[in-house]
């Protein structure tokens, strides 16, 4: 007996064969799509570009480096040099040189030191002295305040210069730069991924570079409806009353975030399709020493509940350094009136530390860092999106956090290794060379002589003993401004938008 709904075995082939004939269709429809972007591939046509970004556009991108007077070599030009340290390369790339850039923020350019002290540094001493059969080249591009989205179209122009390999340290800059995305958000999180890819399609990049030639638009004009953010970084914190600017906004977070992974994504693609391998590096931050930058109570608290929460922290503030015990139990309770206060899981992190209690006080110091309403420390989800992206491309990483930990105590970064919220002493830097060679060992790219090590180390005195007092000097006194910086101390005025001499 069959009823109405009932599926016969004489019916389930038929089922199938309709839907291979669907799935067929579907197939042959999309053929002449396939075969068009295989031959767009081939020819090296639509090749996606930082225009292309569905998140932000720039009102105008200029090159990093400049040929030299004399042509004989490219250097970082007079004009990015608010934001780069100067540094430079052959413009005729030798038969044995093994060319290194390295992209990413101010802990790339070594601050509040320099390029000298920095990690690229570093890195080419190391390659000199363990595989000297060689030319190692590596090139510094950190620039300070530079966001992923803003090294895109860096990769870009670096990719042309011959690069043997990329390394990408990015992450601490991702909330530095006011911009809206309105226009992401009207886009549903199913289809968001989906037009991602398309937009990186030859196909895709071909028409719209025809229908961009035909209605005569601005070749480096974001698509409607994107922020257009000027050619070098505009921080906020760059201005007087900077820090003010920052509240909590949950929509804001999660629009920043997926721009990371996005650019993250491009870059790794990018690099991939231009047959430049590619080295990502997962960011480390201080957690046991540096306190959040900007906290903010939780939405709907009352005056009420607010009196008793400040109450209850001078309380335990009092007992610190008597009886820690009773100061956590009072910061305890005072985060069941309130738990969205970045300073309070910090406060009470310290306690936990100062208890022993390592695993509490991990938690805490995390929560501190993730509810900092001034977040210049790379977030949870962001260090999560480079491990995924470097496990779903099989691209190779450089455990920066994972490193640091090992060798912190209790596995809670600190002051050991970091010199303020975000930037590594130049022991740090040391140690992340290190492992950047170890990682360029194991790919078989460096081949190290016997004994090389105790070469390098006696190479790294002699480097630091040349810099002399003044360079020590210089990066304290910048140390002390970008503390300053980091606490909203800056006294710029933000100029006006119709104010032509800015």
């Amino acid at each position: 007996m069959t009823g109405s709904g009932c599926t016969t075995p004489r019916d389930r082939p038929r089922r199938w064969r309709g839907l291979l004939l669907r799935l067929g269709a579907v197939v042959v429809g999309l053929m002449p799509f396939v075969l068009a972007e295989l031959v767009f591939v081939a020819l090296d046509w639509g090749r996606p570009t930082n225009r292309d970004d569905p998140f932000v556009g720039f009102s105008a991108v200029y090159p990093l480096f400049v040929p030299t007077a004399d042509g004989a070599r490219y250097e970082i030009a007079a004009s990015r040099q608010g934001f780069f340290r100067p540094d430079s390369f052959a413009a005729r790339k030798a038969a044995d040189e093994f060319r290194i850039f390295c992209l990413g923020g101010s802990t790339v350019q070594g601050r509040p030191f320099a390029i000298e002290t920095a990690l690229t540094t570093w890195l080419e001493l190391n390659l000199q002295t363990a595989d000297p059969r060689r030319q190692w080249e590596v090139v510094n591009c950190g620039g300070i305040s530079y966001a992923s989205y803003r090294l895109v179209p860096i990769l870009e122009e670096v990719l042309g210069y011959e690069p043997d390999l990329i390394i990408l340290y990015v992450g601490h800059n991702e909330f530095l730069e006011d911009r809206e995305y309105g226009h992401i958000r009207d886009l549903p999180r199913v289809l968001a991924r989906p037009w991602e890819w398309v937009t990186q399609t030859r196909t895709y990049n071909l028409v719209r570079e025809g229908y961009v030639a035909l209605a005569g638009s601005p070749e480096a004009a974001a698509p409607e409806g994107r922020p257009v953010l000027g050619p070098e970084t505009d921080a906020m914190l760059d201005y007087e009353g900077g820090l003010q600017r920052y509240h909590r906004d949950a929509t804001w977070r999660r629009g920043v975030i997926e721009h990371f992974r996005y650019a993250m994504g491009r870059m790794v693609r990018m690099a991939r399709d231009a047959g430049v391998p590619l080295i990502l590096m997962n960011p480390v931050c201080n957690l046991r020493d540096s306190p959040p930058l900007k906290s903010q109570h939780r939405d709907g608290l009352s005056p009420q509940e607010q009196r008793r929460w400040e109450s209850l922290c001078r309380e335990a503030e009092s007992y610190l350094g008597a009886d820690v015990r009773a100061a956590r139990d009072l910061l305890r309770q005072a985060m069941t009136i309130d738990d969205q206060h970045a300073g309070l899981h910090y406060s009470l992190a310290k306690c936990y530390d100062a208890l022993g209690d390592t695993g509490q006080a991990r938690e805490a110091y995390v929560r501190a860092k993730e509810l900092d309403v001034c977040p210049l420390r790379v977030l949870e989800p962001m260090n999560d999106a480079i491990a995924d992206i470097a496990r779903r491309s099989a691209t190779p990483l450089v455990d920066v956090r994972d490193l640091f930990e090992r060798r912190s105590r209790d596995g809670i970064p600190g002051r050991y290794l970091l010199i303020d919220h975000v930037h590594p002493t130049i022991a740090g830097h040391r140690l992340i060379a290190d492992a950047l060679t170890d990682e360029l060992v194991r790919q078989g790219i460096a081949r190290p002589v016997e004994g090389w090590e105790r070469k390098r180390d006696a190479k790294a005195r002699r480097h630091l003993d040349a810099l002399g007092d003044f360079y020590f000097a210089k990066g304290k006194q910048r140390l002390e401004a970008v503390r300053g910086w980091a606490r909203g101390q800056a006294n710029v005025v933000r100029p006006k938008p119709d104010d032509t001499t800015r």
